[in-house]
């Protein structure tokens, strides 16, 4: 490294570290008590009946059917609600990127307006638009075949997780075109100008100059969204309860630590959550194979 690249790297630390070792020493207490309680048979109920078990705990839950489609459940809405806020992410930040100037502010905001509200009321707002009771939806959905004002959309698994999945992305791909736009900005004009005249089309310009250039901002919008989306709780806690087979992980935890009081057994679930999502940060660090810290777009 060049003297130049290395002040550089002390200045870095010097200003992310104060940060780094706040997040650090808050995350680190409650992920070790999490562990070191999963090695136990603890009950809040009965406290004084605390025993070491080692394992075990890990064992009851890689062995139990209901662990494992609640993985599955929530692999699926992480999978479709990631990759479809991808697409329409970059859609938006491409309207957002090319708006005429005088109404670029009034587009950014209006895009970003789901973003901005909170988690509970967009579930609640979604919950109360399905519902057989109070909704609308099937009023609107009524000339189509299939739909009629007696469907129940919450009282079967495959339709409540439509309408989790349709709340999901609807709050969170404005998130996902903000990150997509800052890599927009990132992407030199005078390349795809040079392209252009080149006799490119559009969609090479788009394959072989804008993407590749924005792929720093393609894995930061992925990673976070993946790891977001992987701890969904919210949403199904307020539709369904994780009933007719719409359990989380997440929802998992909470029933087994708060609901049955099982605070070595939820720690247990708890830990292989953060284990799946550890595992998930590391699969798209090297899937993109991107260098943040890089001169030239964070390209390797």
């Amino acid at each position: 490294m060049s003297e130049r690249a290395k002040a550089e790297a002390r200045l870095g630390w010097w200003l992310a570290g104060p940060a780094f070792v706040i997040m650090v020493a808050v995350i680190f207490y409650p992920v070790a008590q999490a562990v070191w309680d999963s090695l136990f048979n603890y009950r809040l109920t009965a406290p004084a009946d605390r025993e070491f078990i080692g394992l075990r705990n890990y064992a009851t839950v890689l062995t139990d059917g209901v662990f494992w489609s609640a993985l599955g459940v929530t692999a699926l809405i992480t999978m479709v609600t990631v990759f479809v806020e991808l697409i329409l992410g970059f859609i938006l930040a491409m309207i957002m990127h090319k708006a005429i100037k005088s109404t670029r502010g009034l587009v950014r905001t209006v895009i970003l307006v789901p973003y901005g509200i909170i988690t509970v009321v967009s579930a609640y707002a979604w919950y109360y638009m399905f519902s057989i009771d109070s909704g609308y939806v099937n009023n609107w959905l009524s000339w189509l075949p299939g739909f009629n004002d007696e469907l129940n959309w919450f009282a079967q698994g495959g339709t409540s997780l439509v309408v989790i999945m349709f709340s999901e992305i609807w709050k969170t791909t404005p998130f996902i075109s903000l990150l997509l736009l800052a890599g927009l900005a990132q992407v030199p004009e005078d390349l795809s100008e040079a392209a252009a005249v080149d006799g490119a089309n559009w969609w090479q310009r788009l394959s072989r100059v804008v993407l590749p250039n924005m792929k720093a901002a393609i894995m930061v919008a992925v990673l976070f969204r993946a790891l977001d989306a992987f701890r969904v709780f919210d949403s199904i806690f307020i539709m369904t309860n994780g009933a007719y087979g719409t359990e989380v992980l997440s929802l998992l935890a909470y029933r087994t630590s708060i609901g049955r009081l099982e605070i070595g057994l939820g720690s247990a679930i708890s830990v292989v959550l953060f284990l799946c999502v550890a595992l998930i940060a590391f699969i798209a660090i090297k899937v993109f194979n991107v260098d943040l810290a890089g001169s030239k777009g964070g390209r390797k």
